[in-house]
């Protein structure tokens, strides 16, 4: 392992992970100098597990994504962020590319942030499925040069092309313990945007006939579910119909707006 001329704090958001939070900090562990948990009420054994793997565990009463996401870096004590979820965790290549970045001694002023391919695990599988889907975002930053936004909903940091590097070892994620959690996360989720996004009522209408139908295909064949078999199936097929929940949670929302 590379030694590090720049100090890392990974900053972790929790509530009732401990199912998975041990596999998120064993995964940083020799290249995190600080491992920072921000829990907002976990029930469980979520915060004994965490200072059991080395972590410094703050309670902060949840607000949203991204303020929750602030106050870890607020109370971090480095600078360079590698920022995880509690169902994420580093694979190995991307574990020397991080030990690599922060170990060297002149790095690149113009990078602030390193993107990851962030790659989608099914429950009870420990690698992602063929050809499975991803998403990119920046998680490994400079908190004096970029943030998280101060917004419930949006946790997503954004920097110009010229100011961002890769890393090309993926981050593992296995967002679902089963279909039942994802349509309880995703309700949870779809209520609060309510709060931060405003469409109009009609408009909405005629997305709800069509939408589920584009968001079905979108995800079994452009997302390539299909690779999952029938498990793929279902996954497509409930997050079609979440689909038509939240434009109803947002119509309502809105005439509700309209009439006041």
């Amino acid at each position: 392992m590379a030694i590090m001329s720049r100090k890392l704090s990974c900053t972790v958001i929790t509530m009732n992970e401990e199912d998975r939070i041990e596999r998120c900090l064993a995964s940083v562990r020799g290249i995190a100098d600080e491992i920072v948990v921000v829990d907002s009420g976990s029930t469980d054994g979520t915060l004994e597990i965490a200072r059991a793997c080395g972590a410094v565990c703050h309670v902060n009463a949840w607000r949203g994504y991204g303020q929750q996401k602030r106050f870890a870096e607020d109370v971090a004590t480095n600078d360079w962020i590698l920022n995880l979820d509690a169902d994420e965790w580093l694979t190995d290549g991307a574990r020397r590319e991080i030990a690599a970045i922060m170990g060297t001694p002149q790095p690149d002023p113009q990078i602030h942030g390193y993107r990851f391919d962030i790659r989608h695990v099914y429950p009870g599988r420990s690698k992602p499925r063929l050809l499975a889907d991803s998403h990119k975002y920046i998680r490994l930053y400079d908190r004096t040069r970029c943030r998280f936004p101060d917004s419930a909903v949006f946790d997503e940091i954004k920097l110009e092309p010229k100011n961002m590097g890769r890393i090309r070892g993926p981050v593992l994620h296995q967002s679902l313990r089963s279909l039942s959690h994802l349509m309880k996360k995703n309700v949870a989720y779809y209520r609060l945007q309510t709060t931060e996004i405003d469409k109009v009522p009609s408009l909405l209408l005629l997305r709800m006939a069509t939408e589920p139908f584009t968001v079905f295909f979108k995800y079994y064949v452009l997302k390539r579910h299909f690779t999952g078999g029938a498990y793929g199936f279902a996954v497509a097929s409930t997050i079609a119909g979440l689909r038509t929940y939240r434009l109803a949670l947002l119509r309502r929302s809105g005439k509700s707006r309209g009439s006041g």
